[in-house]
């Protein structure tokens, strides 16, 4: 998602709807829910390393499929929650990308209402005149931020186990090195979720256990799932390896540069210092905004671009632990 795909349309309603919440609770908290603190070892489980096919055929950026191999490592067993964020932002002082202003001088032309603090917040229309525009669904919220995720008037009081979202790539990577841990790479990610499929596709009857958009999106979630919204952490089986989530839910932030195709080197000027907000990061997964009839990604060849500063309310992450970081 960037800024270029919700221009002055996205502006309009903003003011009159930044107090509305911009998912619904869920029907059941349930005891089937994930408690973090029985989880072993820090909140981590073991993926072993492997070969396997990188990539899909659903969409073209998930494509040519490519083999790749990846090293043993260690992986949050489900995305970092409120609780565990609010712990870093209490011990360090770290401001977010979202409560920041932008610099205007990355964001030539930009309205300036867009310049100010705020994040991207879904809210689901009455009706939809075609799906280009999504300024119909998407609104940047001044205000909103991971304590405000749906922007002024609202809060994470009793969603400490709630995945943190409204949070940037360098509050990921931020947070990854206040634990002396990194942001997985795609390809770490993409193994972890197929949990030992090597083959591309293998892992496309994952909705069956996500937090997913069941219906016709934007305008009707049944809710099927026991959420019409964001769930907590862990709510779902996990998958082989022992992974919550890592389908559906949130998106989830990877280390890499986004590129057209799976396995491509980025582009060295991306990769240099005061790269500014040109840069966009690869993302994983899908989220509980993902349906069959709109961003089929709940897979885990699936990928996505993320502008570098953007903030989103369907936007998390979690962390890994290599050998060399031990």
């Amino acid at each position: 998602m960037t800024r270029a795909d919700w221009s002055a349309a996205a502006l309009i309603a903003v003011v009159a709807l930044i107090c509305m919440v911009p998912f619904a609770l869920p029907r059941d908290r349930g005891p089937h829910c994930l408690d973090p603190s029985r989880l072993p070892y820090r909140g981590m489980v073991f993926v072993p390393g492997g070969e396997f096919e990188e990539g899909d055929t659903i969409y073209p950026e998930e494509g040519p499929v490519t083999q790749a191999h990846v090293k043993p490592f260690w992986m949050d067993a489900h995305e970092v929650t409120n609780a565990d964020f609010a712990q870093f932002v209490a011990a360090t002082g770290y401001v977010t990308t979202a409560e920041r202003p932008l610099d205007p001088a990355t964001h030539p032309g930009i309205a300036p209402d867009l310049l100010k603090p705020g994040a991207m917040v879904f809210f689901m229309p009455k009706e939809v005149h075609g799906m280009e525009n999504i300024s119909q669904w998407w609104r940047y919220v001044p205000g909103a931020n991971w304590r405000r995720p749906a922007g002024p008037g609202s809060d994470i009081e009793g969603r400490e186990n709630y995945p943190v979202v409204e949070v940037t790539h360098d509050d990921a990577l931020a947070y990854a090195r206040w634990k002396h841990r990194d942001l997985p790479t795609e390809a770490e990610w993409e193994w972890a979720a197929r949990a030992g499929h090597k083959g591309a596709g293998d892992d496309h009857d994952q909705p069956k256990n996500a937090n997913t958009w069941q219906g016709i999106f934007p305008v009707l979630n049944s809710g099927d799932d026991g959420f019409v919204g964001l769930a907590p952490a862990g709510c779902y089986a996990p998958n082989a390896y022992g992974l919550y989530d890592m389908f559906g839910n949130v998106w989830e932030l990877t280390k890499d540069i986004f590129t057209p195709h799976p396995g491509d080197a980025p582009d060295p000027l991306l990769t240099t210092p005061n790269r500014g907000a040109a840069v966009n990061y690869t993302i994983k997964g899908g989220s509980f905004l993902c349906a069959p009839n709109y961003c089929m990604r709940y897979r885990s060849g699936a990928r996505e671009p993320q502008e570098a500063d953007l903030a989103s309310s369907h936007l998390g992450f979690r962390t890994v632990l290599r050998d060399r970081e031990l």
